[in-house]
């Protein structure tokens, strides 16, 4: 096994001779007996066989020297390898202590975390006091595989007289003394509401009604810097009924006067119109107040006819939209 880091550290060198304790190419040195210096003295001695001690019986300067002052060589190269391997195993054991710390740690740190990330991962949360925790997961929320119904559509409710159950007035569907639309402001007059629906019709728009079964014709008339609008709803069974009165319409709606406004669209041309949505048809008859006869150049009356038209509109669409919130938050609907 090998470490990074510093080497093994290495005796002096001699000058011409290898490092003690290692042959060429680093190999550690065997020990040998009988030739050279180290352990042998004069030749044809014994091995081991000590001298006196030199210099008038003192001791050797250093362990390993001969009698005769001669350091021996073998017995240095034995040392210094026998200090390098405790070093090395030293190091070794020193490097696998470490590893043993640093892994104990490690596998101290994981369990803590795992601990501590148990609650995150389980959803729950360790109860306190004297409530034992349970492993039973937290059971999530549960969608029905059902699909809810679609909302009520608003135009369904306008389009037949057996869903379109609603109070129905004049008042409802022109509510209050003005109006306004694109920024335009209209004073209404007079309002009216009859079952006898050809009573306020003029030309053929009166047999037209009768003939697609009209129940209910409800009128109002605005008024906006000399110009005068009759708006009239006309209530049918349904939507069907509704749309033969508008594709069928000839002649127009009667204006109404009243409530400071004057008679108009009388023996003179003015703008007439006819649109329905659902089971009610609506006309407008637009003109002057002065009598003044209406061409395509007078872009108010145009204006005004379109304003009351879309206004007429919306309060239809309106009552179904009520009518529909009022059945999708109604139980069993």
């Amino acid at each position: 096994m090998s470490f990074g880091g510093p080497q093994w550290p290495q005796e002096p060198q001699q000058p011409g001779q290898q490092p003690f304790g290692q042959q060429p190419g680093g190999q550690p040195a065997q020990q040998q007996y009988g030739q050279g210096y180290g352990r042998q003295g004069q030749q044809g001695q014994q091995p081991n066989q000590q001298q006196g001690p030199p210099f008038g019986g003192q001791p050797s300067p250093f362990p390993g020297a001969t009698t005769d002052g001669t350091p021996d060589w073998g017995a240095l190269a034995d040392a210094s390898a026998a200090g390098r391997r405790r070093k090395r195993w030293l190091v070794i054991g020193g490097g696998a202590l470490a590893a043993l710390v640093v892994g104990a740690i490690v596998a101290t740190a994981v369990v803590k975390s795992n601990k501590t990330d148990d609650p995150a991962k389980n959803g729950t949360v360790t109860p306190t006091g004297s409530a034992a925790p349970t492993d039973a997961p937290t059971p999530g929320p549960s969608f029905s595989s059902v699909a809810p119904p679609p909302p009520p559509n608003p135009k369904d409710f306008i389009s037949d007289e057996k869903k379109d159950k609603a109070p129905l007035s004049a008042e409802g569907l022109f509510p209050g003394k003005k109006l306004t639309m694109n920024s335009r402001a209209y004073t209404k007059g007079a309002t009216s509401s009859t079952t006898n629906c050809a009573s306020v019709a003029q030309g053929g728009l009166g047999a037209v009604l009768t003939k697609n079964g009209c129940d209910r014709v409800i009128r109002a008339t605005y008024v906006k810097d000399g110009v005068a609008i009759t708006v009239g709803v006309a209530v049918f069974p349904n939507e069907a009924a509704a749309l033969k009165a508008k594709n069928q319409a000839t002649g127009g709606i009667a204006p109404l006067a009243g409530a400071g406004v004057k008679d108009f669209c009388r023996a003179t041309v003015c703008l007439r119109r006819a649109n329905s949505i659902g089971r009610y048809a609506y006309f407008t008859q637009a003109g002057f107040l002065d009598g003044k006869k209406v061409t395509t150049s007078d872009q108010a009356v145009f204006r005004a006819s379109d304003d009351l038209g879309t206004f007429a509109f919306n309060q239809i669409y309106a009552r179904g939209k009520s009518q529909a919130s009022a059945a999708a938050g109604a139980p069993g609907e």
